[in-house]
């Protein structure tokens, strides 16, 4: 591990799984524009994410099929590559429930949301350990919630608790990996993918909410792994809140 300001990340490979994802795309887009290597991981729509890959600056990306819910497709993927240094989180899914609807939740989306927005983070990590711990910039970057850190917020209440794992598996994994492979974790609010599944009038209502008046982008999350990677290099185990204020 080395410590020292990187001017770019040429020779590097980063893995993204959830790369169709409007969080996936933008670190994808950024750390190729700084030089490295991209894998773009989705468990469907592999064509659409392979025009993207191909739209990237630079050479040599690729995307690749795995469901992250799945160790051994993740293993497969592993396997397959000969070096891994920054390892970027984005896959996960959800929907909303208002809180206080705990009849709502089954047990069955309950587990659903554990799976997808925790065990899966831990399952990637393990199958790409033996790779990130060959490179002196191993990196790994969990993508949680802001919402893992203030009650009453986040989409349902099963999704909060999932993220508020990722929390603790991502200080317990900085811990664990230390010296040779740093972890962090990046907690937006509500993000604005362009697709605006939530309606213009929710985001409109968080932009008010919150204290700089508009609510994240993408690029705010791939600002924040690009800092990490390159210049923030004395860093493990933190949580980058990125929320305009919105947790305060």
């Amino acid at each position: 591990m080395t410590f020292e300001s990187l001017k770019n990340l040429n020779g590097q490979l980063a893995v993204i799984t959830g790369a169709n994802g409007g969080i996936g795309r933008a670190v994808a887009h950024t750390l190729a524009q700084r030089g490295a290597q991209v894998v773009g991981v989705t468990w469907r729509n592999l064509d659409e994410l392979s025009e993207f890959m191909n739209t990237l600056p630079g050479t040599g990306h690729q995307a690749r099929l795995a469901d992250v819910r799945h160790s051994d497709q993740l293993t497969a993927l592993a396997n397959d590559l000969t070096h891994c240094d920054i390892l970027v989180n984005s896959a996960g899914f959800s929907k909303p429930i208002p809180h206080a609807d705990l009849d709502a939740v089954s047990d069955e989306f309950f587990d659903e949301m554990l799976i997808m927005n925790c065990r899966a983070v831990f399952s990637t990590v393990r199958a790409f350990e033996s790779l990130l711990v060959q490179s002196k910039h191993a990196l790994i970057v969990n993508v949680s919630s802001a919402s893992a850190l203030k009650p009453g917020h986040g989409s349902n209440i099963a999704y909060v608790a999932a993220k508020a794992g990722v929390e603790s598996l991502t200080k317990n994994l900085a811990l664990a990996l230390a010296p040779v492979v740093r972890v962090v974790s990046i907690c937006p609010s509500s993000v604005n993918t362009g697709f605006l599944t939530h309606g213009q009038e929710f985001y409109d209502r968080a932009s008010a909410a919150t204290p700089l008046k508009r609510i994240a982008v993408p690029e705010d999350v791939a600002a924040v792994v690009e800092s990490v990677a390159l210049t923030m290099r004395y860093v493990t185990g933190a949580c980058f809140v990125v929320d305009g204020g919105r947790i305060l």
